[in-house]
């Protein structure tokens, strides 16, 4: 029986993951109230439009921000094995997947500037289907997973 995975992702990725959603809700609230403030200008929309776009902001941004972030960190789990990589991740619906080592083709790290200034990185998994991705993890973890999951790819390949 092939257990839930006990791996987590580094606790940092909080912090990236709700400067992330500041900034979403801001680009949210400035696009918002520019079509708040057109619709009132141009079509006479009530003003009371106004607050209840304010309280859908604030909405958006507690959701964001604050619980979204918590709630995706500790559903995301992952373990590499030797015959399959296993990703546990969702916020609602938690899907997890197995990637059997054999079909792994190349393991890739990844850094975006919000990443590289909290000192982690993705690792992306590819297979001739899809891409799956472990998300911010400590750069040295990150670069001794890419490592470790190519050794054991290349181990399975031989294997066959």
């Amino acid at each position: 029986m092939i257990f839930e995975p006990q791996t987590r992702i580094s606790r940092r990725a909080l912090t990236v993951w709700k400067i992330s959603g500041t900034i979403n809700s801001f680009i949210f609230l400035l696009i918002g109230a520019g079509a708040v403030v057109a619709l009132i200008m141009i079509y006479h929309w009530p003003v009371w439009i106004i607050p209840a776009f304010l309280a859908l902001c604030l909405a958006y941004g507690y959701f964001f921000i604050f619980l979204f972030p918590e709630l995706r960190w500790k559903r995301w789990r992952y373990e590499v094995r030797e015959q399959e990589v296993e990703l546990q991740h969702g916020v609602f619906i938690v899907k997890r997947t197995l990637v059997p080592m054999i079909r792994v083709q190349h393991v890739d790290t990844r850094q975006g500037p919000l990443l590289r200034k909290y000192r982690l990185a993705t690792v992306a998994v590819s297979t001739a289907a899809t891409v799956h991705e472990i998300p911010a993890l400590d750069m040295a973890e990150a670069e001794q997973l890419r490592v470790f999951i190519s050794r054991l790819a290349r181990v399975a390949e031989e294997d066959v």
